[in-house]
């Protein structure tokens, strides 16, 4: 296992002081009655389709849903409602209205959707004993966090449209938060590490950290690059499928200028002055699991590109470069779906955010 740190020092300061006050505010002994969701009002472009609902009885994460016109007709997953996108939000234990909690948007990845139970279970671990919302918007299988060049029959797909200027502002709107850059912080996994650093890197006045676990960071990457074109046509990623050149254009020069243009790994200067963790390993054993393996020995390879452009850059940074994951976290072998990998990434990034590492 090797682990490189550069954690940048004094990034999140006002994120952590954020956490201090509802701390502060918050009574740990105090044992609130059981809570109902809270009840949500249209706006910022979005149309509540279902009210939050819990997810189980421990009453910390909840479920809801909207339509919006910026993704109205989204591909879709078994089981998910056309039209409809859920988003999850986890709340802290004993969560406050009166208080104002920072908030975590985590974007999971492909083709993964935000209520899938291990995706509730990563985010409550590492934000148990953390006064800290977590919100995850649907992605789609296929979304890839941006607004696609080409979408054609599928209509409008502005992801990222959808989640920073309707998304934000509407949880900011119906739950107590810290409404400002120094409020929040955005992680992903997997397409959503790519999201994540995309989101920030676009509008670095929203967010204050932002972190990557296994993500594909650089789209000037052939084999990233043959990686999105083939969600794109994989029915597996979500139904109806769609064109290869849909979300970026042609995926080959000299038409693959959008795909250089939205690639993380190379245009990390808007992070300058923001927080930045990167986290993978390296796939481990490559007869265990080999498809799991190789996704991330290549999605390594793309967090080593983009560490190469921060440190040429002079950005500080956190990398964890855990290689096989032995000595990163029991059960972890370094593969790109692994839950107990994907579990010590944000039990990190949150230690992070809040200081606790």
């Amino acid at each position: 296992m090797s682990i490189r740190h550069r954690t940048a020092r004094k990034r999140g300061a006002c994120l952590i002081a954020a956490l201090t006050a509802a701390i502060s505010l918050s009574s740990p002994h105090a044992k609130a009655a059981e809570p109902s969701p809270p009840r949500f009002t249209d706006g910022f472009g979005l149309q509540v389709t279902s009210q939050p609902r819990w997810a189980d009885e421990n009453h910390r994460t909840f479920l809801f849903s909207v339509s919006t016109n910026q993704v109205p007709t989204p591909t879709l997953l078994e089981g998910q409602e056309p039209g409809r996108h859920t988003v999850v939000v986890t709340l802290p234990a004993g969560y406050d209205p009166s208080v104002r909690y920072p908030v975590q948007y985590y974007l999971h990845g492909h083709p993964d959707r935000p209520d899938a139970q291990w995706n509730q279970r990563v985010v409550e671990n590492a934000t148990r004993d953390v006064p800290l919302i977590t919100v995850q918007p649907n992605g789609s299988g296929r979304g890839w966090y941006s607004n696609w060049v080409t979408p054609g029959a599928a209509g409008p797909q502005n992801w990222e449209t959808f989640h920073l200027e309707q998304v934000i502002p509407f949880v900011d709107a119906n739950l107590s938060t810290v409404a400002t850059r120094e409020g929040r912080a955005i992680v992903g996994h997997s397409m959503g590490g790519f999201g994540a650093l995309h989101y920030a890197e676009h509008r670095p006045d929203l967010f204050s950290y932002a972190g990557s676990f296994s993500g594909g960071l650089d789209l000037q990457n052939s084999e990233i690059r043959a990686a999105v074109a083939a969600s794109s046509v994989n029915p597996g990623s979500g139904t109806p499928t769609v064109g290869a050149d849909a979300i970026f254009g042609p995926p080959i020069w000299p038409f693959d200028g959008v795909w250089n243009a939205q690639s993380p790994a190379q245009h990390v200067e808007s992070l300058r002055g923001m927080g930045v963790a990167l986290y993978t390993g390296n796939g481990g054993d490559l007869t265990v699991n080999p498809i799991q393996a190789v996704l991330e020995n290549r999605a390594r390879e793309t967090a080593l590109v983009t560490a190469s452009h921060l440190t040429a850059a002079g950005i500080p940074f956190h990398l964890s470069d855990y290689g096989d994951g032995s000595g990163w976290a029991p059960g972890c072998t370094g593969k790109h779906a692994d839950e107990a990998c994907v579990q010590a990434d944000m039990n990190h990034f949150v230690g992070l955010i809040t200081r606790r590492s």
